[in-house]
């Protein structure tokens, strides 16, 4: 079966358009802050430096969110925890 070329330019549309949305930004950022950031991310690049760090700020931000949440509700129950007991360390003799 064959499709007119109109038809197979939509089924192709998605990987030509990008499904990856990136955007290029002209920041201002301090480059000892920016330095000092590479260093303790282990990043190799200013890009992934700047990523890791806005990962981090919603990672932190939504943990917030849900500390605010801990003991609001009056009515919950424990929950029983998944994680199996750490197992004991043996001293050497």
């Amino acid at each position: 079966m064959r499709f007119p070329q109109s038809r197979l330019r939509w089924l192709f549309l998605p990987y030509t358009c990008g499904m990856i949305i990136r955007m290029k930004k002209t920041l201002h950022i301090d480059e000892k802050l920016l330095r000092e950031a590479k260093l303790a991310s282990g990043a190799t690049t200013d890009t992934d430096t700047v990523r890791l760090g806005l990962e981090a700020l919603v990672r932190h931000a939504a943990y917030e969110r849900l500390r605010t949440l801990r003991g609001s509700e009056p009515k919950a129950k424990d929950i029983p925890r998944r994680r199996e007991p750490a197992a004991r360390k043996r001293h050497a003799a």
